[in-house]
């Protein structure tokens, strides 16, 4: 058996040299090929070589099933390696976790198995610099979990892919001959952004404005993080009241259940808003369904800047969403009146049509 191996070796170590001589060709006949997919502000991705089934009994033959027992003689059991020629390499930005367990940052050889009734099994490796299964050691495994192998429509060339994607992870799938094997990857997405995002502050984006505010602002929309983003916010705040600043950090403050504090800075941000400000601060409270409050800030709007068939239109739209048929109306005509812009004209004709008036 020594022998053997050792024949083995030598043939893959003359034929190695003989490429490492030659000058960069394409790669027959499994060319290399990568795969990449961001997932929050992570990236998973996956480099390979992509066999052909080329008419060969895949499963059982070419992959056997289960743990492929002491290969090359080297008296151990080894995965498949998921690919063709060197390992098939998974590359993670940051930890995530693969099929429900925690792994860190970095490269791991991908192997898979398969067994007869698609149960199979998904095995990263710390050592992922190796060629193929060749000298596969269990002890550098990061993890194995046990997956379920799916029959799907013939796939000639191996191919590795994502899919259901949602917000913190996705589906690695690998496909080839009629069979899929799924891993789910899961990054801490908001953890990942916040801990990024006070990183950056630290930097040359932490002297704008606009890196605190974009900080701040995707801490309230994903309810995350409130103390530390209004302390980013306050510091735009100390040198510019802006409406932006102020109607973030109203609702931050809205988020840990300071309500009063938050209407005494709501109030602060609506008396510096501009139209285009009050006019979206009206659509946002509406689709809060606040509508008491907005047609009182839209028509606030229609107060500072009458002349504005836009504002008028906006009014519009909340009585009519409030079910106030008269003040809709009378604010539709209102708008129609000031000779609005042609995107105006014809949504304030679409509800005096939809409220019967004209």
């Amino acid at each position: 058996m020594k022998r053997i191996f050792v024949l083995q070796l030598a043939a893959f170590l003359l034929a190695t040299f003989v490429v490492e001589a030659q000058v960069t060709l394409p790669r027959t006949p499994s060319p290399a090929a990568t795969v990449t997919q961001t997932i929050g502000i992570s990236t998973v991705s996956v480099n390979y070589s992509r066999p052909k089934v080329n008419g060969r009994e895949v499963w059982g033959k070419l992959v056997p099933y289960g743990w492929n027992v002491d290969p090359f003689g080297l008296q151990n059991s080894a995965p498949w390696r998921a690919g063709a020629n060197e390992n098939t390499i998974l590359t993670l930005s940051h930890p995530a976790k693969i099929e429900g367990q925690l792994v860190p940052a970095g490269s791991y050889g991908l192997f898979f198995v398969i067994n007869k009734d698609n149960s199979g099994e998904v095995v990263l490796s710390k050592e992922y610099q190796s060629w193929g299964s060749f000298f596969y050691d269990a002890k550098a495994d990061q993890m194995r979990a046990k997956i379920q192998v799916r029959d799907i429509p013939h796939t000639e060339s191996l191919t590795y892919d994502f899919m259901n994607l949602t917000k913190n992870s996705a589906e690695l799938v690998l496909n080839w001959e009629k069979k899929q094997f799924p891993v789910k990857v899961e990054f801490a997405v908001d953890d990942i952004v916040m801990k990024n995002a006070a990183l950056e502050l630290k930097g040359q984006r932490g002297f704008t404005p606009q890196g605190r505010i974009s900080a701040a602002n995707y801490a309230l929309a994903n309810n995350v993080n409130q103390e530390e983003a209004i302390r980013w916010i306050d510091l735009v705040i100390q040198n510019n009241k802006s409406f932006q600043a102020l109607n973030i950090k109203a609702g931050l403050l809205k988020q840990i259940g300071k309500t009063a504090e938050a209407d005494k800075i709501i109030t602060e941000a609506i008396a510096v808003a501009t139209e285009a400000e009050l006019n979206a601060y009206g659509y946002q409270l509406i689709a809060e369904g606040n509508s008491e409050k907005s047609i009182e800030v839209l028509a606030l709007n229609t107060q500072r800047f009458p002349k504005s068939a836009n504002a008028w239109d906006s009014l519009g739209e909340a009585y009519a969403l409030k079910g106030d048929k008269a003040n809709a109306i009378k604010s539709f005509k209102k708008s129609l009146a000031l000779n609005p812009p042609d995107a105006v004209r014809l949504n304030s004709e679409k509800y005096l049509r939809q409220l019967g008036a004209i």
